[in-house]
């Protein structure tokens, strides 16, 4: 019945206007219309970067919020170089046996058309621009380094986080883009189900993540285990949840690269919407009944989680299942923090448990509750009669990218280690990251205040000091 119910949209979602069924003044409309529409999306994902940094300065001690500020915005500055000179490359270039791309390097030689055509996303406008591409892309890329950056703040050397975000956006997220999302790759030549990040974008940044923060250690006195840090300003972390959801409306919607299926982009975004819903709701309430309080914190990585989990399957899936996804998403990353807590890997903002645990839920849930209609291969999740066809090639892809990406992350940082660059000097422990690192304080103001109530203690103790000595 449930199905019965959803089955007209879904179908109707499934059949888009092709370019080449239209004459060629319509035609140039509509490829201006949809190079509109992905730059659009593109600055919706890009703003993104505006909700991690906020996210992270609101979850971080206070003395660590100047260095993660700019590592989220230098992150930016340097991902768009390097995405430039090699990474866009590597992803969309000409494949080389499915794993690598050979061309396309500083984009001086472009592929054709047919390589960003259906590169594994229905309805993609053919008439594309490379550049716009380019532009949307480098903006996941971004996002990717930046899911890194939260779960290792607070004790990461600077230059060891250049270090680690140029090699990301040059090989280790590229590489995984095109096995998935290019049209020679492997994993898309096989049906492999992503549309728009949950594997290629969370899964690697969260595994990264995890990686990153086991081999640095926790920050210093980080007590009691159990549960997350107390945040510092729980306004930011909401302001930047807030950002990060309002985003995600380029992340999915704009993953269909054109205009030319308006009934896929308002399922997209229904999806997209569910998911987020369900999860900040399941996590509250999940939450709440382990503590007896309404957690802000968990809500909204809850929210979070759910939007991390929709990811993969937003095309693929009909509402109901968005809603069933993202309520395991808030579970999920409830459970997920307890067990990353419980290892004593310190993980300020829950990076692996919002990314990393739903980014892999989220793209194995394509195989049990994905749409015979709208999958690209046409077969059915396997809780919707489809076989094991279709989470067959999704197990596979989520166990491929997980050891590509766990086993390069270690190399990376210990490599980033043996040479003095993956944790910050021991000094910083002592006076604080933003203090060592950058000479600066997010609120200036607070610490004079505090510095002065600190004085007039010393002044007034050694006051009282000396007037009971004179007494004696």
């Amino acid at each position: 019945m449930i199905l019965a119910i959803f089955a007209p949209t879904v179908v109707q979602a499934a059949d888009p206007v092709t370019l080449e069924s239209l004459d060629a003044t319509t035609k140039q409309l509509q490829i201006s219309i949809d190079t509109t529409w992905v730059l659009l999306t593109g600055f919706l994902v890009f703003f993104m970067q505006t909700g991690f940094s906020m996210l992270e300065a609101g979850l971080l001690r206070q003395r660590g919020v100047v260095n993660a500020l700019l590592e989220n915005f230098i992150d930016a500055a340097l991902t768009i170089i390097i995405w430039w000179v090699v990474g866009f490359g590597i992803a969309f270039g000409t494949s080389a046996g499915g794993f690598i791309g050979t061309d396309t390097f500083f984009l001086s030689q472009l592929p054709t058309d047919g390589v960003f055509a259906n590169g594994g996303v229905p309805g993609i406008a053919s008439g594309l621009n490379a550049y716009t591409l380019f532009f949307f892309q480098f903006a996941f890329a971004a996002t990717a380094s930046t899911i890194t950056t939260g779960a290792m703040a607070g004790r990461t050397d600077f230059v060891g986080d250049l270090m680690y975000s140029a090699i990301m956006a040059a090989f280790s997220y590229p590489i995984v883009v095109h096995w998935v999302w290019n049209s020679g790759g492997w994993l898309a030549k096989m049906s492999f189900h992503d549309f728009a990040g949950s594997a290629v974008v969370h899964t690697v940044g969260g595994w990264t993540a995890l990686v990153g923060a086991y081999l640095l250690g926790p920050r210093p006195k980080r007590t009691p285990w159990g549960q997350i840090p107390p945040a510092h300003n729980l306004g930011l972390a909401a302001l930047g949840t807030m950002i990060l959801w309002f985003g995600w409306y380029g992340f999915n919607p704009g993953s269909t690269l054109g205009t030319a299926n308006p009934g896929l982009i308002g399922l997209i975004t229904l999806n997209t919407t569910l998911g987020a819903g369900a999860g900040a709701l399941a996590a509250m309430f999940y939450q709440y009944q382990r503590s007896g309080k309404w957690d802000l914190v968990y809500c909204l990585n809850g929210s979070l989680a759910g939007l991390v989990g929709i990811t993969a399957g937003c095309a693929f899936v009909a509402p109901w299942a968005a809603v069933v996804i993202g309520s395991t998403g808030g579970i999920l990353v409830v459970l997920g923090i307890d067990i990353i807590e419980a290892c004593k890997i310190d993980d300020p903002v829950g990076a692996f448990a919002v990314h990393g645990i739903n980014g892999m839920m989220g793209t194995l849930a394509v195989g049990f509750l994905g749409q015979s209609e709208l999958t690209l291969n046409k077969k059915a999740g396997l809780l919707l009669g489809g076989g094991f066809d279709l989470l067959g090639v999704q197990i596979l892809g989520i166990i491929a990218i997980s050891v590509f990406t766990i086993a390069f992350a270690f190399l990376m940082f210990a490599g980033l280690n043996a040479i003095g660059r993956l944790r910050v000097h021991p000094e910083a422990d002592k006076v604080g990251i933003d203090n060592y690192e950058h000479g600066a304080t997010v609120w200036p103001d607070v610490y004079a205040i505090e510095e002065f109530v600190e004085e007039e203690k010393n002044h007034s103790h050694t006051s009282n000091f000396t007037n009971s000595s004179a007494h004696k």
